[in-house]
């Protein structure tokens, strides 16, 4: 780590990967004194895909996302950062953590999984975690 950070952004999605990111992320924000910003992007389209109700999904989902959020606002705080925000968004989740996050809270570094809970779209569409190094103006740290 060559830059002192002082803005980090942290992808996480319920996977074992993002919640490697999730740790490493607090260590540098604890080690930089910097800000933290813990975003989970509810992907539309993977919820619009299912056979069942898309209201009903889309409440069942937001609510169990908005539980583990409280969880990781909770275990940043504990490890002493003072500024944690949370973002929780339904839409694409490349735009929003390669530009429309960094662009708004002016992020200095994100840090994600190489892959999450989209590995199956992934072969399909493209990697997220791809896009975002690609697309990102701050620097990109992916964590196996």
């Amino acid at each position: 780590m060559f830059g002192k950070y002082e803005s980090i952004l942290v992808a996480v999605d319920g996977s074992k990967q993002a919640e490697r990111a999730f740790e490493e992320a607090v260590a540098i924000a604890v080690a930089n004194q910097a800000t933290l910003t813990i975003a989970w992007i509810i992907n539309e389209e993977d919820l619009s895909n299912s056979a069942f109700s898309y209201s009903k999904i889309l409440h069942e989902e937001k609510e169990m996302v908005e539980k583990e959020m409280l969880k990781k606002i909770h275990d940043a705080k504990q490890a002493q950062i003072e500024e944690v925000a949370s973002v929780i968004e339904i839409g694409n989740p490349k735009e929003y953590l390669a530009t429309l996050i960094p662009e708004s809270q002016s992020i200095d570094l994100i840090v994600m999984g190489p892959t999450g809970k989209g590995m199956i779209r992934r072969a399909l569409v493209g990697s997220t975690t791809s896009y975002v190094v690609n697309n990102a103006s701050c620097s990109v740290l992916v964590v196996k």
